[in-house]
């Protein structure tokens, strides 16, 4: 292995006190300890988390404004507009509080902005559109905190503003009715974890409550919250936030909604992906629902999706379910298409990766696509990658990066460069001058080289474990199983076994190998089936895989197509 691998180390005296006090696994007690986990009283909470002692809405700043505003416009049929982002998390925030304000009766619309055409968050020009429609009151989800200019011309045209977001705020805040943003500085509740749905969600808390003092309920029925629970847990998966406290309890809880398949819209888009809705995981919402509602915001427009997961008739939800389907097949290809033009610019000029930064513009790249294809290839060549679309008047792009890298910081370190920008130390997008673009190229690599050290680009894996072949099997992976969701701050275990053999195997789709294991000088006759997805480059059909390995990093996973197995998705060998 090329990859550098780091290991877990755990307190032998606290996991043999988890294995006995939870009657588990070792190597599951172990993966609690190295979790930071120390006592069975907050691993039992954390295998099996309940609604109790969650955090109370009212500490997020401006709440209880908030709550107030919207009652007051609720009581008198004030014209409210819902405003959200073009991702998943702003599609999920949208469709969360317009379900709960429709619920109320409260007189209602929603918008969400053209990614290419408006981009992000609410901008002056959409209050115009508000003084055309007479809104009263916007409530923006996951956006607004630094919409500061078309926040100011709202209170100019008497137009009230309730900012929901969990995005960075700048030292000063727009000068909203509310701002609820967990990560305010002054903000006292701790949620800085959410996601945007994740403080929508805390903000309908907020709203029931509120209602029930002011004795709403007494003419219409309570909401259960917890039927909001399966947005809540598309949001936050899709968002990639850290899966702990609530976040972790409302995503199983929400998981468990979504098995119900009580929402049209949901279901619909679950059978399209050709997954039993069931069974679903957080590796299903991952990989397949939440690629296909970002496709809608990328190729066409994100509203497409607030409208599927508010549909409550089947016929309508499971076209829309087709459409978006297609439009994840047409966002792929796009993206495939980008990847390969990238490869072969790589191949004729293999000195570009001399750099410490890969940064390259095309007016024929479509924009929306360029934060995937910049994964790709940052995986791949394990440096950090911007990539930015020139076909319009300014360039357009997005970067990703590797290790401890932050592209963010670097970008900051030349903002006179650039005409906007935003992001975090993994990712970012950008908007600059075309005039600007080679000199922009120049200073990131320039800062990056100074900043940081060969070791940042160094590739490693972290091993939770080093275990014994013939443990593994379907009752360890359930034990694993007992973790999930995983996601940010709660990943997914990788393992080390050693001296394994491969009993058979097959190419499966060209550059997949499907392989029946077994451990190597052994009479056992344990045998276990594993993946290496992506194991050969496509372009080199000479690659002979061999029969046996040293050792191999891989995940273990339940088998969801054979009953009581486990399979193997390898990592690394």
């Amino acid at each position: 292995m090329d990859t550098i691998l780091k290991y877990f180390e755990s307190d032998q005296k606290l996991v043999e006190l988890l294995t006995k006090g939870l009657d588990c696994h070792l190597l599951l007690a172990h993966l609690l300890c190295i979790r930071g986990i120390c006592t069975v009283e907050e691993a039992a909470l954390f295998l099996n988390p309940t609604f109790e002692n969650l955090t109370d809405p009212f500490l997020l700043k401006d709440m209880d404004k908030a709550v107030e505003r919207i009652f007051t416009a609720v009581k008198n049929k004030e014209k409210i507009l819902i405003f959200g982002d073009f991702d998943a998390d702003g599609v999920t925030s949208t469709a969360l509080l317009c379900d709960f304000l429709e619920y109320c009766d409260a007189n209602i619309s929603w918008y969400i902005p053209h990614r290419i055409k408006e981009g992000y968050s609410l901008q002056v020009d959409h209050i115009q559109m508000a003084i055309d429609q007479d809104i009263d009151l916007i409530i923006t989800v996951d956006c607004g905190v630094s919409s500061h200019e078309a926040v100011k011309a709202a209170f100019n045209e008497d137009i009230a503003v309730i900012i929901t977001d969990h995005h960075e705020p700048s030292d000063t805040l727009p000068p909203a009715v509310a701002v609820i943003d967990p990560k305010r500085a002054d903000c006292p509740s701790g949620l800085s974890f959410l996601a945007g749905v994740g403080v929508a969600f805390f903000l309908v808390v907020g709203l029931r409550k509120f209602f029930r003092e002011k004795e709403f309920w007494e003419d219409i029925k309570e909401p259960n919250l917890s039927d909001y629970l399966d947005l809540f847990t598309l949001g936050t998966i899709g968002d990639m936030v850290p899966l702990i406290k609530e976040n972790r309890t409302f995503c199983i809880a929400g998981l468990k909604k979504i098995r119900q398949g009580t929402r049209p819209g949901l279901k619909s888009l679950i059978d399209i992906c050709r997954t039993d809705f069931r069974r679903i995981d957080s590796d299903d919402i991952s990989f397949k629902i939440v690629p296909r509602i970002n496709a809608a915001g990328r190729i066409s427009h994100a509203r497409i999706c607030v409208t599927q997961l508010t549909s409550i008739d089947i016929v309508t939800a499971e076209k829309t379910a087709s459409l978006l389907d297609q439009l994840n097949t047409k966002r792929q290809q796009i993206e495939k298409e980008i990847v390969l033009d990238i490869e072969r610019q790589l191949h004729e000029n293999p000195s570009l990766l001399n750099n410490t930064l890969l940064f390259l513009w095309n007016d024929q790249w479509n924009p929306s696509v360029l934060g995937i294809a910049a994964s790709k290839l940052s995986r791949k060549y394990f440096c950090p990658v911007i990539l930015l679309s020139t076909s319009g008047e300014h360039a357009i792009g997005s970067g990703r990066s590797i290790n401890n890298i932050n592209i963010y910081q670097a970008l900051v370190a030349n903002e006179v460069l650039l005409e906007k920008f935003g992001g975090h130390a993994m990712a970012c997008g950008l908007t600059i001058k075309k005039d600007n673009l080679i000199e922009l190229c120049q200073k990131l690599n320039q800062h990056i080289k100074e900043a940081y050290s060969k070791k940042s680009f160094q590739k490693s894996m972290t091993i939770d474990a080093i275990i014994d072949f013939e443990d593994v099997d379907y009752t360890l992976a359930c034990e694993i199983d007992r973790l999930r969701p995983f996601g940010m701050a709660n990943p997914e275990p990788v393992f080390i076994c050693k001296n394994i053999q491969v009993d058979s195997s097959l190419i499966v789709g060209s550059i997949h190998r499907k392989m029946i294991l077994k451990k190597a000088s052994s009479t056992s006759q344990h045998k276990v089936e594993a993946f290496h997805f992506n194991f050969k480059d496509p372009n080199n059909q000479n690659d002979n895989p061999p029969n046996y390995y040293s050792k191999i990093a891989f995940k273990l996973k339940i088998n969801k197509f054979k009953k009581h197995a486990a399979q193997i998705i390898i990592e690394d060998l």
